[in-house]
């Protein structure tokens, strides 16, 4: 059974850290690359970060980059998103996400095969 399922949202203050997991079945993440992406009320849902099924190819946003990191431990089916510098604007629902791809290359073309069921983030100023 697919199945993907989010944990560490919640509240955080500016300049702090949160580190979101996201725990997968064996059919949903083994092979695959994995994504975190996100969404903010009234808005389209957009890529965070990707990482490639052998950890070596990693794609960030712009918005995001040198602030969070993407990791996984294909070991324990379950990828991370340790978020630092936290900004207001990360205030959204986080989801993970997978492509039955190796590669980012879908992840980045918006091609999600198994989605989480997402997980809130709010930042405070």
């Amino acid at each position: 059974q697919a199945q993907l399922v989010e944990s560490g949202g919640g509240l955080g203050q500016a300049g702090g850290s949160l580190r979101l997991s996201c725990a997968a079945s064996a059919r949903t993440f083994t092979g695959n690359a994995m994504a975190w992406f996100r969404q903010v009320r009234g808005g389209e849902r957009e890529l965070v970060a990707a990482i490639s099924w052998s950890g070596s190819t990693t794609y960030y946003a712009d918005s995001v980059k040198g602030r969070f990191t993407i990791s996984r431990d294909n070991a324990d089916n379950t990828v991370y998103l340790q978020m630092n510098t936290l900004k207001p604007e990360d205030t959204a629902v986080y989801y993970c996400a997978a492509s039955v791809s190796p590669l980012l290359e879908r992840l980045e073309g918006g091609l999600v095969d198994f989605w989480g069921q997402g997980t809130q983030v709010t930042v405070s100023s």
